[in-house]
């Protein structure tokens, strides 16, 4: 007697399929009737024909319900192209999600998957056996994405691959193919995956998630950026994973919001050379030390402001300068850098800073560059400083820069005085 054999959603529970020869018509028909009635409250649907006969080995299994029992993914095919599970409806993930080495979980169109509070997502593939969420159509913005809501550091991605998403946003207008909330501090590792051919965001993360690691990853072909992230989590980002390829816009986007803590935060240069774009305004209230190599694009208005708590070390080199700049490369684009802070670890030393001074910064004045407040100081030399929309360096009455500021730096193209120090 050949028989198939079903794991679904809950443990123990199985679906057997037996021949015909070998039963009754008559059982057959009850066999039937029994499997129509409990087969809807399974997540996991070995019989999407509604004909209360099993699918066969060769079909992919319809996950169709919200998941609420400790479930593990198997892969059923050797033939990586073909889907294992097609997820029908978007789904909750509100208990332990384990998926195998191999396993392709395809969507259908405008599906998503929200790995809730409740919930976690164990998805570990291997090099030669990658894990894969897809469209059912292999289209970019066929299916929604996955949302991850989970604080457990239990989740985690490696060697996985998500393709086709941003059919509509997977979170309030953020299209994306991997979203991790930041108010329920999510938590994710991701590894080793690639991420492509999504119609948004290859990832986005809210402030207040938390990357745990992030090694060796790839973002290409996507409508927008490859990745959003907030502050804090630039500094878990690896300098070998890939940025650039076919993005709407090749960087890495850094969200409105602020650095924090004890400890000195590090930024990285990319193998790849992606730069940093900031959007609105960046809060410095911890140590920030910008690696040589690092070129940060700054959008329209955008700011960056040194608190008293904190400080910028800046330090390129000759061959390896820190460039910050406009994202559209015209004048007078972004804010400027403001810095209150009285630490003497403030640094910019073989280093760009180009294209401020879009509006007033403070005291009254437009510059791209002002260190300001009673004690605040400092270093700046072997620094190109242009195109600002008023003065070049600002420094207030208190504050305090170098005393050679003005002939160890090179300027041109400010609207206003290159060096202005207040008595």
């Amino acid at each position: 007697m050949k028989t198939a054999m079903y794991k679904s959603q809950k443990p123990g529970t199985q679906f057997v399929r037996t021949s015909a020869v070998t039963v009754s018509r008559w059982f057959l028909l009850m066999f039937a009737f029994v499997f129509l009635m409990t087969s809807c409250k399974e997540n996991i649907d070995p019989d999407p024909d509604g004909d209360g006969v099993a699918q066969s080995d060769s079909d992919p299994v319809l996950i169709k319900e919200s998941i609420n029992a400790k479930t593990t993914l198997v892969d059923r095919f050797a033939n990586p192209d073909l889907p294992d599970y097609i997820v029908t409806r978007s789904i909750d993930v509100n208990a332990e999600l384990t998926i195998n080495p191999g396993v392709v979980v395809a969507f259908e169109r405008d599906v998503y998957m929200h790995i809730q509070d409740s919930g976690y997502l164990s998805a570990k593939g291997q090099p030669d056996k990658k894990i894969k969420f897809v469209g059912v159509q292999k289209t970019k913005g066929y299916w929604i994405g996955i949302a991850l809501y989970s604080g457990s550091n239990v989740n985690v991605m490696e060697h996985v691959e998500i393709m086709h998403t941003g059919s509509r946003p997977v979170h309030s207008d953020i299209k994306a193919a991997l979203f991790v909330y930041g108010g329920s501090e999510a938590q994710i590792t991701i590894k080793n995956s690639q991420l492509s051919q999504n119609d948004g965001y290859g990832m986005y993360l809210y402030e207040g998630a938390i990357l745990r690691e992030f090694s060796q990853n790839s973002f290409t072909n996507h409508t927008e950026a490859g990745i959003m992230v907030d502050a804090m989590n630039v500094s878990r980002l690896d300098a070998d994973s890939k940025f650039t390829g076919g993005n709407g816009r090749n960087v890495v986007e850094v969200l409105q919001s602020s650095l924090e803590g004890n400890k000195e935060i590090e930024w990285k240069s990319f193998a790849d050379k992606t730069p940093y774009r900031l959007n609105g305004e960046l809060t410095v209230n911890s140590g920030w030390k910008l690696n040589p190599g690092v070129t940060l694009e700054m959008n329209r208005d955008a700011i960056i402001e040194i608190s008293t708590d904190g400080y910028m070390s800046a330090q390129g080199t000759a061959t390896e300068k820190i460039k910050i700049t406009s994202a559209s490369g015209s004048a007078a684009y972004w804010q400027g850098i403001v810095c209150y802070s009285q630490v003497n670890k403030n640094i910019l030393e073989n280093a760009e800073v180009r294209n401020a001074g879009s509006k007033i910064l403070v005291g009254e004045k437009k510059t791209n560059i002002a260190i300001y407040g009673d004690g605040a100081s400092m270093t700046i030399k072997n620094t190109h400083v242009s195109g600002s929309g008023g003065y070049g360096i600002f420094v207030a009455s208190g504050a305090s820069a170098n005393t050679d500021l003005a002939t160890t730096n090179t300027f041109d193209s400010n609207a206003l005085t290159n060096v202005l120090i207040e008595e």
